[in-house]
């Protein structure tokens, strides 16, 4: 697994290398051919570690495992070293703008022309001890027998058993209502047709995570006796990993034929010659005015040329034929199905622990041990209702009646658990090696927050974003956005439960067997801190406090290479500045430093030393009334939140220095805010003011934000007005409790330009009626939320021309009566919620009410009175 591990981040560090900006700088500081002598032997590093997964074995583990670490360890110096060079040319900026007349600014320039001669030589000794470094090691690899394979190949990926259709009935516990469901399906006509006329095929997608039992499902729904019924032929086909057309078509034309088994082997030895014109010929001669059944089982491939490319070749068979296809990832099922895709959920308890008994025991065993069945009901809970883990835990304790063997798999973590090849950790693992390298690279650092944590988006994107594992394909992107769609990607993929997309926010939890494997991934690399904690590996790179009672600064003497610190849990936070003082001293390379929830007076000077610092949240810091000055130093920073920090009394000066600053947050005792501080933040895309109670004025109108996306104002009870016209760019606006602000914002500016994607506006309680402003941003409004508007008495007619708009939520206007008479025309709409709207929610009851009939075709609507 850490084979994967370090070829991502090897990877990643080559697409630096390569990167137009580091050649450009390489140049000018006279590091060129070293930069690019280093990047070729890393590239031959990166070859041999393709093969090292495929390679180990038990005697070479240690030695494997070291030789990783020291790759990785030149990976991380070598990335520090890029990033040092980014850093001089943004002081440079600093310099040049913060000297006033020509003769400073001349004067710092000769300053910073001597340092960059030094700064040359010192980098080109780093580059040169580096290289050396990673020369060394390359050679070393030998000792393994790794084979060089081309940098251009992703990962071996381990390939799944090849399924089969045929099912035991009795081995299956609880998928009876499943079953049914399917069922249905089967023998539900085509619903709308597949848009060319064709009605006599359709798709039922089967989604989940890996080891819930899709292929079990679609077997026991194959071994139906109904389904011999329904259809004259039934094939079953496992795709797996290779989506090739050629013997996909194959084995649909062996698994239809109906000869002896000597004659279907002697026609699958004729087939195999055939090129495919000839091999799509017998394929449409076998479906022929056939109703068929057909199981695609274990999809990989997203290439929808390639699916509407074998969909067109299997529509000859008769009216009422089925395809079943089962898939891990829900944007697969969604290209691939002709119906909602049925998204398996997992077992019951009751039915987990009935699976388990069966696999551990012999039959009618169980009841001689109900000790060990009750601590059989605490394992089974790990699993999460998935069956494979079940069978895999089960299987580990068959015919085990040692109490101390059982409890020690219940108090263990499922990833420090032996795993087989076909145990849940591996099967887990297929979906981890299908994912492109940027997800990969990202997935481990789900390890950093406890199970059932719940995650508020931006948390885990803030790390990736820290951490360089999120780059512009562009230059000119927003980290946060491409970071949500990593966010989507990974949900597509089934890793997560209790999804939440609210437009702009999206909450959501990961399942606990996606964090074991997690866990398992970066076990080296991240470290959860808990009170029994007693030391940190030199090795680790990435801390979460999950539990401070006892924090010692015993507990890091021998860590130094520490990139990250997180305080995840609401609440808890750090409370020794003698702690905060050590990692200052001793985390050169910190980059995310998470103080949320902290209680410390003041953050010392020394701060401005963390030169690649991109992340300081103080989130919540309630004593802190000022910043140390030294904070803007601090070139590298792209995120500072300051947010909930009540006594803060001003914002410290040179804040205009931060020219990386990407994100910021406020809180502040400040009437006033510097204009020409916030001037000189010239790629700010997110900006969020909560509770600044004193802040009367944002902006006079004479700056404009040209870069920002996102605003926030939250609790600002003295703002009185709001310039939209300064965030041209702007398509996220969250307004939440400021009475004295005028929502006409202005109107008699531009506002029209906007693109806005995300409106919210929350707690208005004297507002009569949304603002005029709203009609202006008909035709890009995807998200609008509405609530706490006691005196609401009606929607705009305008909403109902929101044709891009697809989440709708009304909460807590009890005035309000009525929707817009054509919303049946946002056919967009995908989440309608409307909750205490006491009338309305009346008249849009399901079935009953006289508004359903326009609301019914929205796939998802919550109504609820209270």
């Amino acid at each position: 697994m850490a084979e994967t591990f370090v070829y991502d981040i090897a990877n990643s560090l080559l697409g630096k290398l390569a990167s137009y900006v580091y050649e450009k700088a390489s140049r000018a500081y006279g590091v060129y051919d070293d930069l690019n002598n280093f990047k070729d032997t890393l590239s031959i590093v990166s070859g041999l570690l393709l093969d090292a997964e495929e390679k180990k074995n038990q005697q070479q583990q240690h030695a494997l495992r070291e030789w990783l670490r020291q790759i990785q360890n030149i990976c991380y110096d070598a990335e520090d070293i890029l990033d040092r060079f980014d850093l001089q040319d943004k002081q440079k900026q600093v310099v040049i703008k913060s000297s006033g007349s020509i003769r400073l600014k001349v004067r710092g320039l000769i300053s910073y022309s001597n340092n960059r001669f030094i700064f040359r030589d010192k980098m080109a000794c780093k580059i040169k001890e580096i290289r050396e470094r990673l020369d060394k090691v390359a050679a070393d690899g030998t000792r393994f027998g790794l084979a060089m394979v081309s940098v251009g190949s992703e990962l071996v990926v381990q390939r799944r058993e090849m399924t089969h259709s045929h099912v035991d009935v009795l081995d299956v516990i609880g998928r009876e209502n499943d079953k049914e469901n399917i069922m249905k399906l089967l023998m539900q006509p085509h619903p709308q047709g597949d848009g060319d006329g064709n009605n006599s095929l359709s798709v039922i997608p089967l989604v989940g995570i890996g080891g819930l039992g899709k292929t079990t499902l679609a077997k026991l729904v194959f071994n139906d006796e109904r389904v011999d019924q329904l259809f004259q032929v039934k094939m079953w086909v496992c795709v797996s990993n290779d989506f090739d057309i050629r013997q996909i078509i194959i084995k649909i034309v062996n698994s239809a034929s109906d000869s002896t088994p000597t004659a279907a082997y002697s026609l699958q030895e004729s087939i195999n010659n055939l090129d495919i014109e000839q091999l799509q010929s017998r394929l449409r001669y076998k479906l022929s005015r056939q109703k068929y059944l057909l199981v695609l089982d274990d999809i990989w491939n997203d290439d929808r040329a390639k699916w509407l490319q074998l969909k067109d070749l299997l529509k000859g068979g008769a009216t009422g034929s089925k395809i079943i296809v089962t898939t891990r990832t829900k944007s697969i099922a969604s290209m691939m199905g002709d119906v909602p895709s049925y998204v398996l959920k997992g077992l019951s308890e009751e039915n987990c622990l009935s699976l388990f008994v069966k696999w551990v025991f012999k039959e009618g065993e169980g009841e001689k041990y109900p000790n060990l069945i009750e601590i059989g009901k605490q394992i089974v809970k790990k699993c999460q209702g998935v069956p494979l883990a079940v069978r895999s835990l089960g299987s580990s304790l068959f015919s085990n009646f040692n109490v101390r063997k059982w409890e020690f798999v219940r108090d263990s973590e499922i990833w420090n658990l032996e795993q087989k090849q076909d145990d849940i950790l591996p099967a887990l693992k297929l979906s981890y090696d299908q994912m492109p390298s940027y997800l990969r690279h990202c997935f481990a650092y789900f390890s950093l927050y406890p199970k059932d944590y719940i995650f508020f988006g931006n948390s885990i994107t803030n790390v990736w974003v820290a951490l360089g594992l999120v780059e512009s394909r562009n230059g000119n992107e927003n980290l946060d956005n491409i970071a949500r769609e990593y966010i989507d990607e990974f949900h597509s993929r089934s890793f997560f439960q209790d999804f939440v997309d609210d437009g702009h926010f999206v909450l959501f939890k990961v399942h606990d067997l996606v964090h074991d494997l997690a866990l398992y991934i970066a076990k080296e690399e991240c470290v959860l801190v808990q009170s029994h904690t007693r030391n940190i590996r030199k090795q680790v790179r990435h801390l979460s406090i999950v539990e401070n009672d006892s924090l010692d600064p015993a507990v890091f003497s021998k860590s130094e290479q520490v990139r990250t610190i997180l305080f995840p849990i609401i609440g808890m936070g750090l409370d020794s500045a003698s702690i905060l003082d050590t990692w200052v001293s001793r985390y050169k390379c910190l980059r995310l430093l998470d103080l949320s929830d902290s209680s410390m007076d003041t953050i010392p000077d020394s701060i401005a030393k963390l030169e690649y610092m991109r992340t300081l949240d103080l989130f919540n810091n309630r004593k802190i009334k000022r910043l140390p000055h030294s904070v803007c130093r601090l070139q590298n920073l792209q995120v500072l939140i300051l947010a909930g920090c009540m006594e803060l009394e001003t914002l410290p000066k040179g804040l205009g220095k931060l020219i990386s600053l990407r994100k910021l947050s406020i809180t502040t005792k400040q009437s006033v805010l510097s204009q020409n501080e916030f001037e000189s933040f010239k790629y700010l895309q997110n900006l969020g003011f909560y509770r600044c109670y004193n802040l009367k004025i944002l902006f006079d109108g004479a700056q404009q934000l040209t870069f920002l996306e996102t605003l926030a104002v939250e609790s600002c009870g003295s703002l009185e007005s709001l310039p939209l016209y300064c965030f041209p760019k702007l398509q996220t606006l969250y307004l939440k409790d400021c009475k004295m602000l005028d929502l006409s914002l202005n109107n008699e500016n531009p506002i029209q330009k906007l693109k806005m994607k995300h409106l919210y506006l929350l707690e208005f309680p004297g507002l009569l009626k949304l603002p005029r402003w709203i009609a202006d941003v008909v035709d890009t409004l995807e998200t609008l939320v509405i609530a706490n508007f006691p005196n609401l008495k009606m929607l705009p007619d305008c909403l109902a021309t929101m044709t891009r708009l697809k989440r709708l939520r009304i909460r807590h206007c009890p005035q309000l009566l009525s929707l817009p008479n054509d919303i049946k025309r946002l056919t967009a709409l995908e989440y309608l919620h409307i909750f205490s709207c006491p009338e309305l929610c009346r008249k849009c009851m399901p079935q009953i009410g006289e508004y359903w009939p326009k609301i019914a075709h929205i796939k998802k609507i919550y109504i609820k009175t209270k």
